[in-house]
């Protein structure tokens, strides 16, 4: 299978900014077709990773086998970035692909574009967020939502705002910030913007083999651990936006999530607004395959419980798969085609009727 690799679809100052393609079988010829796509993001908690960084082979193989592009794509990550940054590289990449002049051509010879009018999204973890942005900022609008365990379905939580003194994420040890010091405000501010940051892990002979060796790897689950999310989200930090939204938490209005997001936008300065996918949905909103592992305590299977609600509630097709015992990153275990394979398949097939209805 053909793959165009390093692909820059923008430029962030010095920074570029890439996509890989991979297309499904076509011949040569002198003429070049636009194709319904699929376009993933990838996850890593919007701190580490690149377009090849958890790639879904299931969903890849999927897709160009029903005769779609699928792309995978960068975008700027946090903290020398926020998610205002991050919604500027999802639009220009829409701006890139609906190009009238794009043409990819394989090593066969074959040249085809992407039929920009017919763009699915998908993401995994903090690439469902961005999946859910695109589906909110991009023109045109994606044709359908595939989520998987995805971050910003629901952000005022326990999860995201409350500093945790005890083990809280995926069964792994507190981290000591101390030890991360240059990714924490206000030392990240000097940190150079970057796009790609790859996967990497101490050797077996190291004392702790299989342990990350890309310090970016642990930093979602630090800013988790220390409450303060939103504020590396947001760029708020002085004074810390998490600290005010802290004590909604503890208040009457908790026992209520609607009525807690209405408090929580209240406090939240609008030009904020567009960074969370649960103040923007509309009747608009794409249809959306959600799936959740039931025990995902990286992201709790709540977010997309929650974000299941409000499409409901704004009357968009939506569905909401919860596999029971399955942990985060459930697609990536060595036996995931063996045991979700028929899972795989049905979000297959939504994300195929959604690129070409019957």
């Amino acid at each position: 299978m053909d793959c165009l690799l390093n692909v820059c679809y923008k430029k962030a100052g010095p920074v570029p900014v890439h996509l890989n393609v991979y297309p499904p079988a076509l011949q040569a010829q002198s003429s070049y077709a636009r194709l319904p796509t699929c376009l993933y993001f990838h996850g890593g908690g919007l701190t580490v990773g690149n377009r090849t960084s958890w790639f879904p082979h299931w969903m890849k193989a999927r897709m160009v086998a029903a005769g779609f592009v699928f792309i995978s794509a960068d975008y700027r990550l946090l903290p020398s970035a926020t998610l205002h940054d991050i919604i500027d590289d999802i639009k220009d990449l829409f701006s890139f692909l609906r190009q009238d002049d794009l043409v990819f051509k394989t090593d066969g010879g074959a040249q085809f574009g992407v039929d920009s009018t017919s763009i699915a999204v998908a993401g995994s973890s903090a690439g469902g967020l961005c999946a859910y942005l695109a589906a909110i900022h991009a023109s045109p609008k994606p044709k359908a939502v595939l989520a998987l365990y995805a971050q910003g379905g629901n952000y005022f939580t326990p999860q995201s705002l409350t500093p945790k003194t005890n083990i809280f994420f995926l069964g792994r040890e507190l981290l000591d910030p101390e030890s991360f010091a240059e990714f924490i405000y206000p030392r990240c501010t000097t940190l150079p913007p970057i796009a790609d940051s790859p996967l990497a892990y101490l050797p077996a002979s190291s004392p702790t083999p299989g342990w990350p060796a890309n310090p970016r790897m642990p930093l979602a689950r630090l800013f988790l651990q220390l409450g303060v999310a939103i504020d590396y989200l947001t760029g708020e930090h002085t004074p810390s936006l998490s600290a005010r939204l802290r004590p909604l938490l503890d208040s009457d209005l908790a026992v209520d999530p609607l009525a807690l997001q209405d408090a929580m936008k209240a406090r939240i300065p609008p030009r904020h607004h567009a960074l969370f996918p649960q103040l923007n949905i509309t009747p608009g909103f794409p249809p959306t395959f959600l799936c959740h592992g039931s025990v995902d305590s990286a992201v709790v299977p709540g977010e997309s419980q929650h974000m299941h609600t409000l499409l409901e509630r704004a009357r968009v097709p939506v569905r909401l798969l919860v596999l029971e015992g399955a942990d985060h990153s459930f697609d990536y275990a060595p036996n995931a085609e063996t045991l979700y394979a028929s899972h795989f398949d049905e979000m297959a097939a939504f994300l195929t009727k959604a690129l070409r209805p019957a």
